[in-house]
């Protein structure tokens, strides 16, 4: 599937009964949008943080192959995950989008990249860098369980998880 040529509103009419079985899942809508694409979609890969983006920029300086980073900040309101700078990394290196459960900060920046974003809020002071956290394990935001390789859906509408990819 093209990654941009899909509708959420479909996606879900079209999955009524693994909507009813958790094989396809509607994340909350609590995330703003910055970045160009309002669309995307790839498999996830996920990271759990707190307040630190050590392991975000790790993970973004390697190639994303089209993949969605998903990131587990906690939904702290304290400081921001993702800034500029990570948002012209991701692009560079073939992200298609980045969930933080959490803030992102630098919007007019991460406005200018060709990346999808969804965060909780925006903050403007950046995050502690102690290099704490884990990857690649299930994170849970908002109720909604993400492994990684989960397909990820998301558009203006909202952001859709299942377990395989969907038509």
């Amino acid at each position: 599937m093209n990654t941009t040529n899909f509708s959420t509103c479909d996606l879900c009419d079209a999955n009524l009964e693994q909507l009813s079985l958790g094989g396809v899942t509607v994340m909350p809508p609590i995330f703003g949008h910055w970045g160009k694409a309002t669309r995307f979609s790839g498999r996830a890969t996920t990271l759990q943080v707190f307040e630190d983006n050590v392991m975000v920029r790790a993970a973004l300086e390697q190639p994303g192959h089209g993949q969605v980073l998903v990131i587990d900040g906690g939904a702290s309101l304290r400081c921001a995950l993702v800034g500029g700078q990570l948002g012209a990394l991701a692009e560079k290196n073939n992200w298609v989008g980045i969930i933080v459960n959490g803030c992102v900060r630098d919007s007019q920046e991460l406005n200018a990249c060709q990346v999808g974003i969804r965060a909780l809020a925006l903050h403007p002071q950046r995050s502690q860098r102690t290099g704490a956290g884990e990857q690649h394990h299930p994170v849970t935001i908002a109720g909604v369980t993400i492994t990684p390789g989960d397909w990820i859906y998301a558009d203006e509408d909202g952001i859709v998880v299942a377990r395989h990819a969907l038509r």
